[in-house]
């Protein structure tokens, strides 16, 4: 099996060591100095008291990977549009995407019965560039739960959890799918195949879309965020206000709202990915989080002004900082 891990940073990095461990074909597509020390020493995976390191192929040229089984995506959704290109230099007709990336995905509605069907979700995919250069016919949906991070050039810790959720955007159980779960599970993954990724996609993104914008405006952690009885009950009305609008789309929701937020309780004193990006200049994922699930609050109708609120407030304190 051939996998190309596409933004091979943390979580890309771990995934591809354990692909690479359990026998797969491994490309690993970087940039930098991450890129220079891989090429040089290889790829060191730290996790807990295992430290091991392997030498795949790594490459800062997308297209002289040549057509793979699998590409795996491990980007940020904003920077997803201008990878695009590159990404389809490796897919060939009979290619899957598999698309690790936090929030509503482009293909969201691709797939989906309902009046929404194969409609395009402006705020992650502009004009449907993504749609044109990525069909969402190869993609497959994953959910990521492990927390990894690039602790220096070609070295990535582990910090904990092993699951990728996979799941086809039509709910089916394809060839292609059964047979990736397998190789993760193989890796010693956890890969599940669900038939409603939605719902897995909801239940992340449900306090990402609270916690992340919230600790931005506030420069707060996530044991302050929850256990700060104002903070903690603007979060549950902007995730009830987004419970109203997933729900109309069909989505179950398998945990109420306030095991959610006791979810987010409990990983402690953790700075969110956009309150990091934030404090380092970089891009932040506002629209993917948030701006899509006000969008298709809009799309139904539902006023959202909690949501809608902390949007506005967020994209100008990004503007501010030269993040947005």
């Amino acid at each position: 099996m051939k996998v190309a891990i596409f933004g091979a940073g943390a979580i890309g990095g771990f995934l591809g060591v354990r692909l690479a461990q359990a026998g797969a074909d491994v490309t690993f597509i970087a940039r930098g100095p991450h890129l220079a020390a891989m090429q040089a020493n290889g790829v060191t995976l730290r996790s807990g008291d295992e430290t091991v390191t392997v030498r795949p192929r790594c490459l800062g040229d997308a297209a002289a990977a040549g057509v793979q089984d699998y590409v795996v995506v491990t980007l940020k959704a904003h920077a997803l549009p201008a990878a695009a290109p590159a990404i389809a230099a490796m897919m060939g007709p009979e290619s899957a995407l598999v698309t690790g990336i936090n929030g509503i995905p482009y293909w969201y509605f691709h797939g989906l019965d309902g009046p929404y069907s194969e409609r395009v979700v402006e705020s992650v995919d502009p004009g449907g560039r993504l749609w044109d250069i990525l069909p969402p016919r190869q993609a497959i949906g994953c959910v990521v739960y492990p927390a990894a991070e690039v602790i220096e050039p070609g070295v990535i810790e582990h910090t904990y959890g092993d699951r990728f959720t996979l799941g086809e955007p039509d709910g089916s159980r394809s060839p292609r799918i059964e047979a990736f779960s397998k190789q993760l599970i193989t890796a010693g993954l956890k890969a599940p195949v669900r038939p409603r990724i939605r719902d897995e996609l909801w239940v992340k993104l449900w306090g990402n879309l609270a916690f992340n914008p919230i600790s931005a405006l506030t420069a707060s952690t996530l044991d302050r965020i929850t256990g700060d009885d104002g903070l903690r009950a603007l979060c549950r009305g902007m995730m009830l206000e987004a419970k109203t609008v997933a729900e109309a789309l069909g989505v179950r929701f398998a945990i109420d709202v306030d095991k959610r937020i006791a979810g987010g309780a409990e990983v402690g004193a953790h700075k969110t990915s956009m309150l990091q990006d934030l404090e380092r200049g970089r891009p932040m994922e506002i629209d993917a989080l948030l701006g899509a699930v006000v969008e298709l609050g809009t799309m139904l109708e539902q006023p959202m002004p909690l949501c809608r609120s902390v949007l506005a407030l967020v994209r100008e304190r990004a503007r501010q900082a030269g993040c947005y």
